[in-house]
């Protein structure tokens, strides 16, 4: 391989922020030229993002933004927590919020360049995890809510009713983690799946046949629905109350809502 100057190393490394030794293994396969040195970066980055794609991504940040007309949310995942602390993973991160903010979540795959980029030059796995917009109309509430101080799990509401109401649901979910908003949109397999587990605990088949089904819906009701559906989970500013009476109260209705945590 011939010799590269040192001072062509150094500015394809500031052209690329790759690392230096890459930087002067590019140029002695381009024979010193730069332009064919960067195209071997983003051809050996590509293929490094490939081999890393199936590395858990369980760390990282969720960011949210909230203005009068809409509220964006992203989640963005890396292997490790050093890497979610860099400085270019967080000015990575607040390019998908501003990019998913202006062009909304189909914008996401625009930056893929730059996800390869970053994983080219950080070593380990990088995703986009999950990216949602909503817009507000005729007066909806919008908020948004991301659990402090890790920042690895977020929520995002649209609700017709204060703001206020809007983000204390939004941290009712990050909380709670609902999987439906109401029992209606439980597909109708799962809960037959759910309801089959039930008819075969012994506490169940000990009893009558004609006790049993009561007994399996009772379960279904505190021990399912309880659990995954928002509106009948214990609402955790006041758990004596459920989700629906609380909002009832506060006079909120859910629209939609989007929660992203890195952990799960």
């Amino acid at each position: 391989m011939s010799e590269i100057p040192a001072d062509l190393v150094k500015q394809l490394r500031e052209m690329t922020g790759a690392p230096m030794m890459d930087c002067k293994r590019a140029l002695q396969e381009s024979a010193g030229d730069l332009e064919a040195a960067k195209q071997l970066l983003r051809e050996w980055g590509v293929a490094q993002a490939s081999k890393r794609a199936g590395r858990g991504t369980t760390e990282g940040v969720v960011l949210a933004r909230v203005d009068d007309s809409r509220g964006t949310l992203v989640a963005i995942g890396s292997e490790t927590e050093p890497v979610a602390n860099n400085d270019e993973f967080r000015a990575f991160a607040q390019r998908v919020l501003e990019v998913v903010d202006e062009e909304g979540p189909d914008a996401v795959p625009s930056l893929e360049e730059e996800r390869t980029e970053l994983i080219a030059k950080i070593g380990e796995n990088i995703a986009v995890r999950g990216a949602a917009r909503f817009e507000s109309a005729n007066g909806e509430a919008i908020a948004a809510y991301v659990h402090p101080p890790a920042n690895k799990i977020g929520v995002l509401v649209k609700a017709e009713g204060s703001s206020e109401a809007a983000r204390r649901l939004a941290m009712h979910i990050a909380f709670a983690a609902p999987r439906y908003g109401t029992r209606d949109e439980v597909p109708e397999e799962e809960i037959a799946r759910e309801r089959s587990v039930f008819e075969k605990l012994p506490e169940v088949e000990s009893k009558s046949e004609q006790t049993r089904p009561k007994i399996v819906e009772g379960m279904l009701g505190k021990r399912f629905f309880a659990e995954t559906v928002l509106a009948e989970q214990a609402w955790i500013h006041e758990p004596k109350k459920t989700v629906a009476q609380a909002l009832e109260e506060e006079g909120l209705k859910v629209i939609d809502f989007e929660r992203y945590a890195l952990a799960e």
